[in-house]
């Protein structure tokens, strides 16, 4: 069995460029959103032209879903060792809540993409296609083990979840001081079989209810 061959040369430095344009990108998205960043301050953090981002990606549309990808890439690194989705997604809002314009770019772009014709239109649907197997797998392994109800089924509770998480996400930039996280682990909370409930109330200490 042979490994697969790095890639070399030219083709190699052109990759490592253009995930640095993707690291800045991401930079000056998560400090301005979307309607405050530029492409020339993405271009001088890189030491290069508009002209020389672009060569990397086809048009500024493009570069906005790749920020959108390696956002979301960055957030299942972060939360690779929680053990339940529900925490997961949960997690993924605390790290929101440091990173504004982001949160606002994603929002922005997902209304947008409800257009057949928008350029991330292809990006989102394939990317609630994926969250929605991925999360739902993840439930009905939790459903087997006796950890979740099951009078709902897994791809639908995880629809809820992903609508919930997006939802809030729009509230929070409107209001600051809705708790993402907190009202994610109250989902979460409603989605647990009787046995897991009453295991968890047994955990609860006179510290935690106070």
């Amino acid at each position: 069995m042979t490994t697969p061959r790095k890639p070399r040369g030219p083709y190699r430095k052109g990759l490592e460029r253009r995930r640095q344009i993707l690291r800045a990108a991401l930079e000056v998205y998560s400090e301005h959103g979307e309607r405050g960043s530029s492409l020339k301050e993405i271009a001088d953090r890189v030491g290069m032209s508009q002209a020389g981002v672009l060569h990397y990606f086809d048009s500024r549309e493009e570069l906005l879903v790749a920020v959108l990808a390696e956002r979301d890439a960055v957030d299942v690194e972060a939360t690779a060792g929680v053990s339940t989705p529900g925490e997961a997604v949960a997690r993924t809002a605390v790290h929101n809540t440091r990173q504004r314009g982001l949160v606002d770019l994603f929002v922005t772009m997902s209304a947008a993409a409800s257009d057949p014709d928008h350029p991330a239109h292809a990006f989102f649907s394939r990317r609630y296609a994926d969250l929605t197997e991925q999360i739902g797998d993840g439930l009905h392994k939790a459903q087997e083990r006796d950890e979740l109800r099951t009078d709902i089924a897994p791809q639908h509770m995880a629809r809820m979840l992903l609508a919930l998480s997006d939802g809030l996400q729009l509230q929070w930039l409107l209001d600051p001081s809705v708790e993402m996280a907190e009202i994610i682990r109250a989902f979460n909370q409603m989605c647990l079989s009787a046995t897991a409930g009453e295991i968890e109330t047994q955990h609860v200490t006179p510290a935690d209810e106070s």
